[in-house]
């Protein structure tokens, strides 16, 4: 595969986060948003990577929120809207970062992916702890305003609140991004 500096990081998009157990009444305003986006992406070639809760019963994350997307439920499946296509990527988390035990950081360096798009699932809590492990690790962040949501208005601005401040992050809307992938695509010299 060649390497590419960017990549679409899609977090916690799962039945039991949409529809299920941790429903998140807000989520379903970022689904057409989404499916756009990642048709762009990959329209584009730029890497979709879909990065998941998997959990095992003895999970310390379920003390605090109860059994959810337990590896190998429906629960624990992308929404059939967002389905992973063939060409894309997915990683099983047990915790809150993507990137936590994972393999996640040495694929995306195996790319050369220096830049991450994050949308999805909540911006307060999994954004945030994948978005702190990628800037750890030199990542720069662009969050998707449109693309992340949280349970409730205030939990999502204070979020992205948080991630520009402390991590640099660019927030960004889908059309904006989708709008500077088009203006570099129509700038590179045809032969």
């Amino acid at each position: 595969m060649a390497r590419k500096s960017e990549a679409v990081l899609v977090i916690d998009m799962l039945n039991d986060f949409i529809t299920g157990k941790l429903r998140c009444e807000r989520a379903d305003r970022i689904i057409p948003n989404l499916i756009r986006f990642l048709a762009e992406a990959r329209e584009k070639d730029v890497p979709v990577i879909y990065a998941g809760d998997a959990h095992l019963k003895e999970d310390f994350e379920l003390r605090v929120w109860g059994e959810h997307a337990m590896k190998g439920t429906g629960g624990a499946e992308v929404i059939p809207e967002l389905r992973p296509e063939s060409s894309d990527y997915l990683f099983e988390k047990r915790t809150y970062s993507a990137f936590f035990e994972t393999g996640l950081d040495q694929f995306l360096r195996s790319l050369g992916v220096t830049r991450l798009y994050i949308t999805g699932l909540h911006t307060n809590i999994c954004d945030r702890h994948t978005s702190a492990d990628a800037f750890f690790r030199g990542y720069d962040l662009v969050i998707l305003e449109d693309g992340v949501e949280a349970f409730d208005q205030k939990a999502h601005d204070e979020g992205l609140e948080y991630l520009k401040t402390n991590y640099g992050a660019e927030i960004k809307t889908t059309e904006e991004v989708i709008k500077t992938w088009q203006r570099k695509q129509a700038e590179v010299p045809r032969n």
